[in-house]
């Protein structure tokens, strides 16, 4: 690969790092070139230039290089649709104000590629604005100082491959560095969220933020409250759902962004738990993500990973020191769910997100509430109806709640949640558990008492429900009976 800015007086173990990694990329970037260099060969026939960029090159250096390709040119938008028009399979303008092209194109050998095209280009914010202005450029090296980090700094043009590198951008990725281009607070003035990417890319790929970033993330923090809350929240999805959430959200806390964009967070680094097992609840709730993430069986649960993260919000506003010397969060799940809800309102989270999210975090103590497993066929049947469809995820939740360093405890509550599994398995053979419900419906309460519609059938179906709950299924006689014992009882 020529012209990559590989230092030749780096040791020996980076050298060959860097080899590595540049030979990884080659092979990716041959298994796209049917796709790229065609691209490119009618951007150089109507006189432009076009090259690889950004995640698209760091991906292939990573030996990762999907079908999602990212290209910048120095042709204008307008002239960027006049090219891809007739070539690609489709193509949206949405981003064309931002001086992007999308476009779907299908090879020779039916795999589909998603690309967009970029005009060179700078951003800035204006500071009292959440939306960006922007300006092309006329130059790839100048495209490029303009990006977040450097190893999303680095091109390749097309036709054929030509590395450009002209920030060191490869020798940050072999060393799993995080820096910018040009001064951090030069790149964070240009696009606040860019803090976040910087947590998000360490998540992600597990890199060290070079300590003046890090620096100016900590000065800058407060900068993050003129981006839109579509965009937080569309990082904080992407940090949550990294392999290592755990390292971003870290530096979230620590330099001070999550105070503005999830405050519930760090307010749980004073808080002690009631057992004083853990060093304080913001250490618990990572381990408890952790442990969730380990029991995940289809990838990543953006429902499950946020209750985990978010189920003990709550303690810091219930927190009570008992006169044992004791600290409670009585009811802490109740307070949580509803800071749950009012916080990813505010990061305008989808409505059946927030809604399974707090339901979660409502009902992670459950299940301590029966003791050490004196459940009750009742007890089992309301769990069952409480979590509905989330019962799989409170199931890994529960789990993932233990965090005692007790061998013995840790076990016997493992046991005793194996043992309400098994329960829940047995019933739901005898019982059609999932789909609990009155032994008689609504058309047949109104037949029987002979009433019209209205709240009396609500009332009676709630206490057949509750009568189902607790005693299991009825026969259709003994039902009717219930009922009328019932309607008698109110006169």
């Amino acid at each position: 690969m020529p012209n990559a800015n590989v230092s030749h007086s780096s040791p020996s173990a980076e050298a060959n790092a860097l080899n590595h990694v540049q030979r990884r990329a080659v092979g990716e970037l041959l298994r796209v070139s049917p796709v790229a260099d065609d691209l490119a060969r009618r951007f150089q026939e109507a006189g432009f230039q076009l090259a690889l960029v950004g995640g698209s090159v760091r991906d292939a250096l990573l030996g990762r290089l999907g079908n999602d390709l990212d290209f910048t040119t120095d042709a204008r938008p307008e002239q960027v649709l006049k090219i891809v028009r007739g070539w690609a399979d489709a193509i949206w303008d949405v981003g064309i104000a931002f001086g992007t092209v999308a476009c779907r194109k299908t090879d020779s050998q039916g795999a589909a590629f998603q690309i967009e095209v970029t005009t060179y280009r700078s951003e800035a914010y204006d500071r009292n604005s959440r939306k960006p202005e922007v300006s092309y450029g006329d130059t790839i090296e100048e495209d490029l100082v303009r990006r977040d980090f450097t190893v999303n700094a680095m091109a390749v043009s097309l036709p054929g491959i030509e590395f450009v590198d002209p920030y060191g951008g490869l020798e940050d990725l072999a060393r799993g560095a995080l820096k910018t281009p040009s001064t951090p607070e030069e790149s964070f003035s240009d696009d606040p969220l860019r803090m976040m990417r910087a947590a998000r890319f360490a998540a992600q790929l597990d890199f060290d933020v070079a300590p003046d970033v890090v620096a100016a993330m900590k000065a800058m923090a407060g900068r993050i409250e003129i981006v839109s809350a579509e965009r937080v929240r569309d990082e904080l999805n992407k940090i949550v759902l990294a392999e290592h959430p755990r390292k971003g959200l870290g530096l979230l806390v620590d330099t001070g962004l999550a105070g503005h964009v999830l405050p519930e967070l760090p307010a749980l680094r004073l808080e002690s738990d009631e057992h004083h097992r853990h060093k304080d609840v913001y250490e618990h709730s990572l381990t408890v993500l952790e442990q969730a993430i380990a029991l995940e069986d289809e990838g990543p649960d953006l429902v499950l990973r946020l209750a985990a993260l978010l189920h003990d919000i709550g303690k810091p506003k219930t927190r009570r020191f008992e006169p044992d010397g004791r600290v409670s969060f009585h009811h802490h799940e109740v307070v949580g769910a509803k800071m749950t809800k009012s916080r990813m309102t505010e990061l305008k989270y989808p409505g059946d997100v927030i809604k399974d999210v707090a339901r979660l975090v409502e009902l992670h103590l459950r299940f301590h509430g029966y003791g050490t497993g004196e459940w009750t066929d009742s007890a089992v049947r309301r769990y069952v109806r409480d979590a509905g469809p989330l019962l799989d995820r409170l199931h890994k939740l529960t789990r993932s709640d233990c965090t005692t360093r007790n061998k013995k405890k840790a076990a016997a509550l493992a046991r005793t949640y194996d043992s309400l599994e098994q329960r829940i398995a047995q019933l739901k053979e005898q019982e059609e558990l999932d789909a609990i419900r009155p032994d008689l419906d609504g058309n047949q309460i109104m037949e029987i008492l002979g009433i019209p519609p209205g709240p009396l059938v609500g009332k009676a179906y709630k206490h057949l429900l509750e009568l189902r709950l607790e005693h299991g299924p009825m026969e259709h006689d003994d039902a009717v009976a219930a009922l009328k014992a019932w309607w008698a009882e109110q006169g």
